[in-house]
Order: C-alpha cells, then sequence, then structure tokens
C-alpha cells in the first residue's frame, strides 16, 4: 500500500451540465469517476479472476457485508489477511452495510431501534446486525469505503412507513459515524460514506440529506432506489436528490443499473455506481452492445459469425464470434459465462470511459443523445 496517497480525496476535473468527471484519490489507488464497481458479493466477481476484473479497466469492487460475516465469517477473513489478501484485489473495495441484504434476504427479521435480529438464508443461525457490529465487520474485512448502515424500504410502502423508517436510517447514521471513528487505525486509513433514504418523497429526501450533512461523511450514497420504482420515478427521483448532496463529495447510487440507467444517471449529477446485472446476465446467457442487449439464446445466433459487438475491445469480441457463444450458452458450458461476464463488465467499463471523455470534451449531452439512438432503438 502506497504510504504517501491521501487517506481519501474527491475532486472534480470537468462538469458539463449536471454531469461531472473527476478522481478519488486513495491508500490503494486512484478511482476514475464516473465509476462503476463490479460486485463481488462473497469475494469474488463470479465467473471472473481479480486481475481480469482490473483488465476490464475497474478501479474499484463491491464486497458485501452480510454474505461475508455469514460465510466465511468476517474474523476468519481478519485472520486471513483481509478481503484484499484472501481474494487478492489490491486495490480498492467498498462494502456496503449488509442493511438491504438483511431486509430483502434474511428470514425471521426482527426489526428494533437497536438493530436487526435476524436468521441467516444459509443455515438459519440467528445473528443481530447494528451500526456499530456492521462497522467492525467492514473494518475486519479492511473496506477502504464503509457503508453507513441503514434500512431500505420499497418506494411503495406507505409515506409515514417511509418516513420512520429514514428517519430511523439517519440515527443509525450517526451511530455508524462515532463506531467508524472508534475504530483506530482503519477509521485513519479508510472512508465512510452516508447514505441517503426517503423513498420518491423530495420533502424526505431533503431531511435526510441535511441530516447526513450535519453528521459529516466523505461521500454521499443515494439509496432506496432500483428496488421495483421503474426508470421514470428513479429519474424523477434524481433530478432532485443528488442537488441536495454535498458539490465537493461523490455521489453514489447504490444498486443501479442497466446502461441506459447509468447514462441517465450520469446526466444528473451521479459520481459511483454498482449492479449485479452485467455479471449475472452474463451467466444467463445476455450482453450488452452498444447497439442494445443481445440474447445468446437466440437461435438466429447459431451460424453468426460476426462478433459480439464489432465497437467492443474486449477479448470476447476479438476472439469469438456470436455463433460459438450461442453454442456455449446453449449448451450450458462454464465458459460461455466467463466470456459473457468479461464482455458485459469490460462493456460498462467502456461506457464509462466514453462518458469520462465527453464530459471532459464538453460534449456529454450529444453523446448521451447518441447512445440512446444506438443502444434503445
Amino acid at each position: 500500500m502506497a504510504s504517501d496517497r491521501p487517506r481519501f480525496r474527491f475532486s472534480v476535473s470537468a462538469t458539463d451540465g449536471k454531469a461531472r468527471t473527476g478522481q478519488i484519490e486513495m491508500r490503494r489507488g486512484t478511482i476514475r469517476t464516473p465509476a462503476f464497481m463490479p460486485v463481488g458479493t462473497a469475494a469474488t466477481v463470479k465467473a471472473m479472476k481479480p486481475e481480469a476484473v482490473r483488465a476490464t479497466g475497474a478501479d474499484i469492487i463491491l464486497g458485501n457485508t452480510y454474505h461475508l460475516m455469514l460465510r466465511p465469517g468476517a474474523e476468519r477473513v481478519a485472520r486471513l489477511g483481509g478481503l484484499h489478501q484472501f481474494m487478492q484485489w489490491d486495490r480498492p473495495i467498498l462494502t456496503d452495510s449488509g442493511g438491504y441484504q438483511v431486509m430483502s434476504l434474511a428470514e425471521l427479521r426482527k426489526l428494533t431501534e437497536e438493530g436487526v435480529t435476524f436468521r441467516s438464508h444459509i443455515d438459519g443461525s440467528k445473528h443481530m446486525l447494528t451500526p456499530e457490529r456492521s462497522m467492525e465487520i467492514q473494518r475486519l474485512l479492511g473496506s477502504d469505503i464503509v457503508m453507513a448502515f441503514d434500512e431500505c424500504p420499497r418506494a411503495d410502502r406507505p409515506l409515514k412507513e417511509i418516513e420512520a423508517s429514514m428517519e430511523l436510517s439517519m440515527r443509525w447514521a450517526k451511530r455508524s459515524r462515532d463506531a467508524f471513528d472508534a475504530g483506530g487505525e482503519h477509521a485513519a486509513q479508510g472512508a465512510l460514506f452516508g447514505i441517503q433514504q426517503g423513498a420518491l418523497n423530495e420533502g424526505l429526501r431533503a431531511r435526510s440529506a441535511e441530516a447526513l450533512r450535519t453528521i459529516g461523511f466523505d461521500g454521499y450514497a443515494i439509496g432506496g432506489l432500483a428496488v421495483g420504482e421503474g426508470q421514470e420515478a428513479m429519474f424523477a427521483t434524481l433530478d432532485f436528490a443528488p442537488d441536495m448532496l454535498p458539490e465537493d463529495a461523490p455521489r453514489y447510487l447504490m444498486g443501479v443499473g442497466k446502461p441506459d440507467d447509468l447514462v441517465g444517471a450520469v446526466e444528473r449529477g451521479v459520481d459511483m455506481f454498482d449492479c449485479v446485472l452485467p455479471t449475472r446476465s452474463g451467466r444467463n446467457g445476455q450482453a450488452f452492445t452498444w447497439n442494445g442487449p443481445v440474447n445468446l439464446r437466440n437461435a438466429r445466433h447459431a451460424e453468426d459469425t460476426a462478433p459480439l459487438d464489432e465497437r467492443c475491445t474486449c477479448p470476447t469480441c476479438g476472439k469469438y464470434s456470436r455463433a460459438y457463444l450461442h453454442h456455449l450458452t446453449k449448451s450450458g458450458e462454464m465458459l460461455g459465462a466467463m466470456l459473457l461476464t468479461e464482455h458485459n463488465l469490460s462493456f460498462y467499463q467502456q461506457l464509462m470511459q466514453a462518458m469520462r471523455d465527453a464530459i471532459a470534451e464538453g460534449r456529454f449531452a450529444g453523446f448521451a443523445a447518441d447512445f440512446r439512438r444506438d443502444y434503445l432503438g
């Protein structure tokens, strides 16, 4: 780890409308923004070696507190040298707080002011996750960017329920801040992000943002979107939510999304993203291209000798035909998932680089229009 690098420093190098490009400097490396973080839920980006993930252009990946606390266990990972050593990824790692997975995956969960008691979806074992325990787990993992513990209700819940949940998340955010700051060396080397909640409601989002700004964080996430509300509602919320957060800190839209989601969110001032879509789709025979999604299971690809995407520079597109990828996918061969995942992650990184270039050159509006024309048809 380079000792002369800053703990955390965010700078914006260019803006174009609300879109902005810059970088986050951290001890384990620089993250170019807008940034897409491949999801390494259980200490692995599925179907990819760490060096192959880096080769796609990824500067940072995401790990999952909930999954890693259950298996293999945060204390075990710490004994084995931390998450970076464990999975052989030497660049920054962001870990989510575990709150979303507890709400969506855990069985028999009970929510109180203290935290959440739940039973593991793996073996039924009982656990308690609090803001303090979430900070401890992320410290044991050795996370570079730590997420505050929060609750994430669906946007279609009653407004009073969403308001109460947001207020609870803000109290948990303060406890997360206090616990993180008490973390000694880890607090001196890592960064902590707060998470704005409030679903689709502008007033609740404003109150949440004000509470987070009062506490103070290195970066700010926009939570509670991409949970079934649809793109139109998400964009309507992003028309005001990022503007409520500090301009001198990165803004991270959690769990998003499709390529056209990314372009629309960058237009609205978002700097960071993560999503399982490129890896999950790769395992299910779907590829993302500059001309839209391609289903490799479709019989029309069976004798197509063209590459998956002529504009893509990834190894999959440079070596293999659609016909071969169709064969692998239809046959259920492991290599099919590996090649399509490599392509999808590469495409996402090429898209992020194209957006960074367009912002820097003051032509983002034209880029976005051309992208939608080609991608959406």
